[in-house]
């Protein structure tokens, strides 16, 4: 099986879940832990679309960003 053929299968069976700070009208992003301690992100509005795939230290380093409000200058 290629890897391409694995992530397909892997993002397809994931948990998704998404923030309780969602927003009612559905602008939101999904997550799901992914096999070998990968992270999927996607559009929630549009779930057989694209998938980001980051590695557990891209996602914790994201994270941390947030949390420092380092991307505060992008959500005005």
């Amino acid at each position: 099986m290629s890897q391409a053929h694995g992530d397909q299968l892997a993002v397809r069976s994931a948990g998704w879940r998404k923030s309780s700070h969602s927003n009612p009208s559905g602008d939101c992003v999904e997550v799901a832990a992914l096999p070998d301690g990968r992270v999927g992100m996607r559009n929630s509005r549009h779930r057989s679309g694209a998938v980001l795939i980051f590695t557990g230290a891209e996602m914790a380093a994201l994270v941390r960003g947030i949390k420092d409000d380092e991307f505060g200058s992008l959500s005005s």
